[in-house]
């Protein structure tokens, strides 16, 4: 009788141990689904970015604005010749929901003058990155490549253009066409103004913004000057190109005014864009 108590003792015992065994398999799959390393774990994707379409290029920039960009423009007798220099011409591309554009060309009796405008919807195909993040590593790229000067030291924290900028003078600091610069005392306002129009970061323009201001020399003695202003608003990169080559030789175009002109178009086509 004794044995017979034993061995059912045993039983016993062993069917309780196989119970909590099986118990711990069960609980232990709500355990690894909780793990975030774990098969079973679900990723967010990423934020999609702000703008899905883009707009028509050509029909972006407003006729008033081309008469200032473009003052060769109303100086085109021919009404046919005339139409066609507002309309502009659409750049090339394959997938306009994701890159268009557009460029206008105008001669006059002083200079021509040449405008382009592109739009870039940015599209992350990184379920870890946003659009947004995509096109700021996009916009950080160009910025980098613009190789943007310091700015001084004591220099005015505005990037806003100053009205004593010297008409004739380079937002680069290249010699007057006589190839001698201008004298003035160190700190004065003039060499204010020149810093104010030196190529700039912007922070009054999209999400964050950039103004490069470059003046070469072609094969002629004229000069050419070329102002660009590339900002970004949400998933979307806007780079507009302003250039003006005067016919007379040792002419400089006006820095401050074509800074003006383009970042006046620029700020048009960030509030048509809703940003």
């Amino acid at each position: 009788m004794q044995r017979r108590a034993y061995v059912t003792g045993t039983a016993a015992l062993l069917a309780a141990l196989l119970a909590g065994c099986t118990s711990g398999s069960e609980d232990a799959g709500p355990t690894d689904d909780a793990n975030p390393g774990g098969a079973g774990t679900a990723t967010a994707a990423a934020e999609p970015g702000k703008y899905q379409t883009l707009p028509e290029p050509c029909g972006a920039v407003d006729q008033d604005t081309l008469d200032s960009l473009l003052p060769g423009i109303k100086q085109i007798t021919d009404p046919g010749q005339r139409d066609k220099a507002y309309q502009g011409a659409a750049t090339l591309t394959y997938d306009t929901d994701r890159k268009v554009g557009c460029r206008w060309k105008v001669e006059s009796a002083d200079a021509t003058d040449r405008l382009s405008v592109d739009f870039e919807r940015v599209v992350s195909y990184d379920n870890a990155v946003s659009d947004d993040d995509q096109a700021q590593q996009l916009f950080r790229g160009k910025e980098t490549a613009a190789d943007l000067p310091a700015p001084s030291s004591g220099s005015p924290a505005s990037d806003a253009p100053s009205a004593t900028a010297s008409p004739t003078g380079s937002a680069s600091g290249e010699p007057t066409p006589s190839g001698s610069a201008p004298s003035s005392p160190a700190g004065s306002p003039t060499d204010a103004a020149a810093d104010e129009l030196q190529p700039r970061a912007l922070t009054d323009l999209g999400d964050e913004a950039y103004l490069d201001d470059q003046l070469s020399t072609s094969g002629s003695t004229a000069e050419q000057r070329t102002v660009t202003v590339v900002f970004r608003t949400s998933n979307v990169i806007v780079t507009l190109q302003y250039e003006e080559q005067p016919m007379a030789t040792g002419t400089v175009p006006d820095s401050k005014e074509m800074q003006d002109r383009a970042r006046e178009l620029a700020s048009q086509l960030d509030d048509a864009l809703g940003g």
